[in-house]
């Protein structure tokens, strides 16, 4: 007899299509029988040693974050909650161009200090690991939910070419195209980078598009978070997509947004170009989370300029004051490359967490609203805490437009991301929000997408980009990664106020046919492992 038949559901099964209701049974982690319909037809109903009543509830596939900031909280925090309440039951990481594989001592060393402010410090992980494959080794372990990995581009140019603004010599290439396709022989479903952070800035178009070459012939995917999302944001995207289209790489955007004043209702043009490459045969996909504010650290507000070097040689330019100076003029008159070519407005910069707990009273206010409580100048304020700080400082930007979310998030090749960065007291609720965010608020009460369409934004099409052959679908022989919830309820409890409350509606979650959350509950299952590209 087989071991669960969730009875009675609602099914939304990924596709788009309309919903049926349905008994559904599980054996072995996967689907194993649909039966549509089955106490209208009145035909024998498939029994097994547990049964669920899932009357008034939406069976769907479980949710897919495809940009997540989880690669330390997933071996820190066996809960995980922040993610499993959501419905979560695969995270992409390594985003961004910046984690923890592959390393040497030195390397390791120098992305735990740059990322401090995305995943802390690490001093409560044991980093038994160099390579891809022995990270993904570690979350075989035992995880909450799934996770699959991409190569940080930024990580490789710091162990092949270090953090010099400078062009790989053709040495340092060959050796960077060799971590890439070892990671992938080792796992990874792709490429990350991030283009306005060290040292993956310095990366010239060129380099790129050779590390997307051998991307392409292992069958991954390019997830750039690209050079503006200010003042260039659309000849950011368009170069993205004519350097993949040269490399013959597939492209997903990263949290693509249009942030900022100078990109206010200028989401349409965003789709027009994206929509004239796939008509031209490009393969592009992109994520996005459901609020207007970004999240970052402080530090990445600098000027590359100011961050070559590595974190030592930032703390040693803020602390000479002429060079602090020209840091203070980059940031508030000329525009910052860190800060998307735009001036910084000090008071859309909220100090969300810090690494030193002497230094809380900041959290939760804006760099402003600090510096006027000290009766000093914004850059006071913002210099001397990225220096107290040791850069761990984490930030929400608030700078997007709703309309341009909405529009986003509309598109076909659209899929959810939470970007979520689970440090700091008050982080921005996207980290336990976003799936629930989607479901209650964008769906359910301002009607943007129909609830069909909207799962299969977050379920199937980020499959898909993964080249996951049987996940993202209820469909028979599928893997049962599946999430239970009431459509009439479901909502993110996280705020801006309340961050790390849970969402409310989502009472079941099974990842791999095992229940992560029971009774809207976590249990101590810990049925997660790594997700490893398969397919040449």
């Amino acid at each position: 007899m087989e071991e669960l038949v969730i009875r009675d559901a609602e099914v939304v099964d990924g596709s788009g299509g309309p919903s049926y209701r349905a008994d559904v049974v599980v054996d072995g982690g996967r689907i194993v029988s649909i039966v549509r319909e089955a106490a209208a037809a009145g035909c024998q109903r498939p029994e097994a040693r547990r049964e669920l009543d899932a009357e008034g509830l939406t069976l769907s596939p479980g949710f897919i974050d495809m940009h997540a900031h989880s690669d330390l909280a997933l071996l820190r925090d066996p809960d995980h909650s922040a993610k499993a309440a959501q419905g979560v039951t695969l995270e992409v990481i390594g985003q961004d161009g910046l984690s923890y594989a592959p390393v040497d001592d030195r390397t390791l060393a120098e992305i735990r200090r740059a990322i401090t402010g995305w995943n802390g410090s690490g001093d409560d992980i044991d980093f038994d690991w160099r390579t891809v494959g022995e990270y993904l080794d570690r979350l075989d372990r035992g995880i909450a939910v799934n996770a699959a990995y991409l190569i940080p581009q930024g990580t490789v140019r710091a162990l092949a070419v270090g953090w010099e603004d400078r062009e790989a010599t053709p040495d340092e290439l060959d050796r960077m195209r060799r971590l890439v396709a070892e990671g992938l022989e080792q796992g990874a479903v792709g490429l990350s980078s991030g283009l306005t952070y060290t040292p993956g800035m310095y990366a010239k178009n060129a380099e790129l598009t050779e590390l997307c070459r051998v991307v392409a012939s292992y069958g991954g995917y390019y997830c750039p978070h690209h050079r503006s999302y200010g003042a260039g944001a659309l000849e950011a995207y368009e170069e993205m997509v004519a350097l993949t289209r040269e490399a013959g790489c597939a492209l997903h955007l990263a949290h693509a947004t249009m942030n900022f004043g100078v990109n206010e209702g200028r989401a349409p043009q965003l789709l027009s170009l994206l929509d004239k490459a796939l008509a031209e045969g490009a393969d592009i996909s992109l994520d996005t989370y459901p609020y207007t504010p970004g999240c970052t650290t402080l530090v990445a507000m600098l000027p590359s300029w100011a961050s070559e070097g590595g974190p030592e040689a930032i703390l040693a330019r803020l602390a000479d004051e002429e060079t602090a100076e020209r840091i203070r003029h980059h940031m508030e008159v000329v525009g910052a490359d860190g800060c998307h070519g735009v001036p910084i407005e000090w008071d859309t910069i909220e100090i969300s967490g810090v690494s030193d707990p002497a230094l809380g009273d900041h959290v939760g206010r804006t760099v402003r609203q600090s510096a006027d409580a000290r009766g000093e100048a914004p850059w006071v304020t913002a210099r001397r805490l990225l220096r107290q700080d040791r850069l761990g400082t984490t930030i929400l930007q608030h700078v997007g437009h709703e309309e341009n979310v909405r529009t986003i998030m509309r598109h076909r090749v659209h899929t959810g991301g939470s970007d979520g960065i689970l440090q700091g007291t008050k982080p921005h609720p996207r980290a336990y929000g976003t799936f629930p965010h989607y479901l209650g608020h964008y769906v359910r009460e301002l009607g943007v997408l129909s609830l069909e369409e909207c799962v299969a934004h977050l379920t199937s099409r980020p499959a898909a980009r993964l080249r996951l052959p049987d996940r993202g679908l209820v469909r028979e022989g599928y893997r049962a990664d599946l999430v239970l919830f009431d459509a009439g309820t479901v909502a993110a409890g996280s705020t801006f106020e309340e961050p790390r409350t849970l969402p409310t509606g989502i009472p079941y979650v099974l990842v791999d046919g095992r229940f992560v959350m029971e009774d809207g509950r976590r249990t101590d299952v810990l049925a997660g492992r790594a997700v490893r590209r398969t397919t040449r």
